[in-house]
């Protein structure tokens, strides 16, 4: 004898909301894993500027710092290329610190919709990478 009812019915209907849920999904999907890449990018470039900020501590406060800003590169005195630091290293962290926000709004609204799915289509959708 077969269960009442199986976990999830294989054919169930997908309506126009359903759809909208699914559409939903692979955006913030997408968005997610840009912004994935772009928190990683910052990483990079924090761990680039705190490795900076050693050899600026090290270095001689006489001599002029060779400092990047954009594309060109720029002679600036020991004091204010470690300021600028500092400030490069405040927006970074700020920017980091925003990414990371709008991925974990992408991840509780990624699993709303998860659980509003698979309740419906069971096995018969696959939200998982």
């Amino acid at each position: 004898m077969r269960m009442a009812k199986e976990e999830h019915d294989d054919s169930a209907e997908v309506t126009w909301e359903d759809q909208q849920r699914i559409n939903s999904f692979s955006k913030l999907n997408t968005r997610l894993r840009s912004i994935e890449e772009k928190i990683e990018e910052l990483k990079q470039e924090k761990e680039a500027l705190d490795d900076i900020s050693m050899e600026l501590e090290l270095a001689d406060e006489d001599q002029p710092i060779i400092y990047r800003i954009g594309e060109a590169f720029i002679h600036l005195p020991h004091p204010r290329a470690m300021k600028r630091l500092e400030r490069d290293l405040k927006a970074l962290t700020a920017e980091l610190d925003k990414q990371t926000a709008s991925a974990q709004e992408c991840e509780k609204q990624m699993k709303a919709l998860k659980v509003t799915l698979y309740a419906k289509f069971g096995r018969a959708i696959n939200l998982d990478e």
